[in-house]
């Protein structure tokens, strides 16, 4: 008896390296260029004029005023892209002009990668609640870069540069070149002097045992620097897990095969073992077009110099992974090709001009139902909102939920560094009861939904969605 299909057929394919020298401005390099991490450094994409050497007459003049107009009148990020994930767009399609500007466009990897202004929502492009440091880390720096907002976890940001750019970086308001639409944040001590301050505060507060290296990106720390950092790192004894946030592994996995890089790793890795702390590295994949040999290579690579786990953190983004389909791929590419653990998959935060990139909650949850009986369940990823003033939660740990306005509602069983620091009267228990509001993309609310929110834009001024929500209740 035939019962059907299944909604997801698996088919094993391969990991494969897009012939780069199918682009005119790459004709002529060699496989030991492409490996090169100097190389594909020095040869990042940073504007039309860089795209013009590579693409040659492939795309056409339309793709680069929509560009450009995106940069004049959205980008939150300026354009950075590594030759390795360049590479990735477009990589079947035909040679001809007007069918490879078509495919480009429609490319994932280019959606999130080189947005254009014909990818941004004409009358939402940001939501009304929309803000640049929209989970409000640089509020709960202890010092400068070093963000405490869970009990006994902190982020480390190093550095606010990355070898690529994501149009969608919720770090937006620090990282990056300024655009015309954001005069950047800006990192104010040295390095030396910003280290040494976390480090302190890791001293002083024992409490922590969890620490994620990040930035902007590790790939962009010199590796003396990093290594130092580390290994000071693992002489606190309350250190107990390591994570380096580094999308490069899959943006420029060359870096990681650079054999002075991985001689540095495996130090690191060597005296974490001893102390048996846990080692491990995040990256950042969105599209199963992304992970390609190579990156499969560079996480074999850590893997073998010593880290526990190689792990990926992504984002949930309408064009790109927001299907069942599109999502399984991608994972059974890390997974199973890769060896790249999928972690979570983020709701793309709520910054300015990301509404054609985001998701509503409900949709979410269909997303992580559909994925679940698929994959091994140490390797299913878990769907997640990262809530402001909360952090992340499940997507399906909402404790309210207004479809008809698109507002969700998030308590949590812990205080903030930034609710620690409170002056306010009282003895705080309300923070552990407190509804924290989340909201879904505009555009995706019935026409009675949209209208209320066209209403509050027009009034201007504070949006007080807890008000509404002891009011009225849960829709």
């Amino acid at each position: 008896m035939d019962g059907g299909a299944q909604p997801y057929q698996y088919v094993r394919r391969p990991l494969v390296e897009p012939d780069w020298r199918r682009l005119p401005g790459w004709r002529e390099v060699t496989a030991a260029q492409w490996r090169d991490a100097q190389w594909q450094r020095a040869h990042c994409v940073q504007g039309e004029r860089q795209l013009r050497r590579v693409f040659g007459e492939l795309l056409t003049d339309r793709f680069y005023r929509e560009l450009a107009a995106d940069q004049a009148e959205f980008a939150t990020m300026s354009v950075l892209v590594p030759p390795h994930m360049l590479n990735t767009m477009a990589a079947d399609a035909p040679l001809e002009p007007g069918a490879f500007t078509e495919a480009f466009l429609a490319d994932p990897v280019r959606r999130y990668m080189l947005p254009v202004r014909t990818d941004r929502h004409p009358e939402w492009p940001s939501h009304p609640l929309a803000s640049r440091d929209s989970l409000h880390e640089a509020d709960m720096w202890a010092v400068e870069g070093l963000t405490h907002r869970y009990p006994t976890k902190v982020l480390a940001e190093l550095l606010a540069t990355c070898p690529q750019y994501c149009g969608h970086c919720t770090r937006m308001d620090l990282v990056g070149r300024s655009t015309p639409q954001v005069a950047k944040a800006r990192l104010v001590l040295r390095p030396a002097d910003r280290e040494e301050q976390m480090l302190d505060y890791l001293k002083r507060t024992p409490s922590v045992r969890d620490v994620v290296v990040s930035g902007g990106d590790l790939a962009n720390v010199p590796w003396p620097r990093l290594e130092a950092f580390l290994l000071r790192l693992l002489e606190l004894g309350s250190v107990r897990d390591i994570r380096l946030a580094s999308k490069s592994v899959v943006g420029l996995p060359q870096h990681w095969l650079q054999p002075k890089v991985l001689a540095g790793v495996e130090r690191v890795a060597r005296l974490a073992a001893r102390r048996s702390v846990n080692l491990a590295v995040h990256t950042h994949a969105n599209h199963a077009a992304s992970v390609t040999p190579l990156v499969a290579e560079a996480a074999r690579a850590l893997l073998d110099a010593g880290v526990r786990d190689v792990r990926n953190q992504g984002v949930l983004m309408r064009g790109v992974n927001a299907t069942p389909q599109a999502l399984l791929d991608l994972c059974f590419a890390l997974q199973g090709e890769a060896n790249i653990l999928p972690y979570y998959f983020y709701l793309c935060d709520v910054i300015p001009n990301a509404e054609h990139w985001r998701l509503p909650l409900a949709d979410a949850q269909r997303l992580q139902e559909a994925i679940l009986g698929y994959l091994p369940g140490y390797a299913t990823p878990r769907l997640v909102a990262d809530v402001p003033h909360v952090g992340k939660r499940w997507v399906h740990q909402a404790v309210g939920y207004d479809r008809v306005r698109g507002i969700s509602y998030w308590t949590k069983n812990y205080r903030t560094g930034l609710e620690l620091r409170s002056t306010e009267p009282g003895d705080g228990s309300w923070q552990l009861t407190h509804r924290h509001p989340y909201v879904d993309p505009v555009d995706t609310l019935s026409a009675e939904g949209r209208r209320w929110w066209a209403e509050q834009a027009a009034r201007g001024g504070e949006f007080d969605l807890t008000d509404l929500w002891e009011k009225e209740g849960s829709a």
